[in-house]
């Protein structure tokens, strides 16, 4: 039986109209064209509060199981990252705290180790969000996360984007499908 690679897709945004909900679909669509099964989920359906050890000594948030079994039970991720003041959203930081904490009887960092990623953005701003994606890779990468140099960040967000979700630009649009289509594609060699 050939080997399916499992995909986690989702934005680091809560916002309704996301541009990166939007742009994070489209990686998935290229994910799923080369052979993916891909789970897009929104963070809004998972809240949690801030991470804090003395929440988590009273018992871990159902949310934050939820969401750990949910890395844990996939082979890679597409990540769409809003730029907050030129870094990680609060929202994407704090899910990777809560997954990132250690549980009994199961490995270290197992939300994240040995998994491949790919990072995009998208912003109204001229960079499309290109700051904020250099500190996301280096915390993934720290957590061992194996993510794919190819990265995108839309700029003008605010007028990329048809009324169907689609980029109005081709090239960007290729550009955010071969993020999903790489990732699967390593995914196979990892696991040939």
């Amino acid at each position: 039986m050939a080997y399916t690679p499992k995909i986690l897709a989702f934005a680091g945004s809560l916002r309704q109209d996301s541009f990166n909900k939007k742009l994070v679909k489209i990686a998935a669509k290229g994910a799923q064209a080369a052979g993916a099964e891909v789970s897009v989920i929104d963070l809004k359906d998972y809240p949690l509060p801030v991470f804090d050890e003395d929440v988590e000594k009273q018992g871990v948030p159902a949310n934050a199981r939820k969401l750990k079994d949910l890395f844990i039970a996939h082979h890679g991720f597409l990540v769409s990252c809003p730029e907050y003041n030129s870094s990680i959203t609060g929202v994407l930081k704090n899910t990777i705290d809560w997954v990132s904490r250690p549980a009994a009887n199961e490995p270290s960092l197992a939300g994240f180790t040995n998994k491949a990623g790919a990072l995009m953005s998208a912003s109204p701003g001229a960079l499309g969000g290109l700051r904020g994606l250099v500190h996301v890779r280096a915390i993934l990468s720290h957590l061992g996360v194996l993510l794919i140099p190819q990265q995108v960040a839309v700029s003008k967000a605010n007028e990329a984007f048809n009324a169907d979700g689609s980029l109005k630009d081709a090239k960007q649009q290729a550009a955010i499908e071969g993020l999903g289509s790489s990732v699967t594609a390593l995914l196979r060699k990892l696991n040939a």
